[in-house]
């Protein structure tokens, strides 16, 4: 049972795994905090847009 435990508390497989999760979780924070700016800039080109575009 102490080999078991030992090879246990060695095996470092996992934390590879945990890390790919927080780096993903940090880019999608990232992605969803500049969302409402994106969208606030896209709007106002369309209405630029739409405007330039009118007969």
């Amino acid at each position: 049972m102490k080999k078991f435990l030992a090879k246990f508390a060695k095996d470092e497989s996992g934390a590879t795994a945990i890390e790919y999760g927080l780096i993903a979780a940090g880019i999608s924070i990232v992605i969803i905090a500049t969302l409402p700016a994106i969208e606030t800039n896209l709007g106002a080109l369309w209405a630029e847009i739409s405007t330039a575009l009118a007969p």
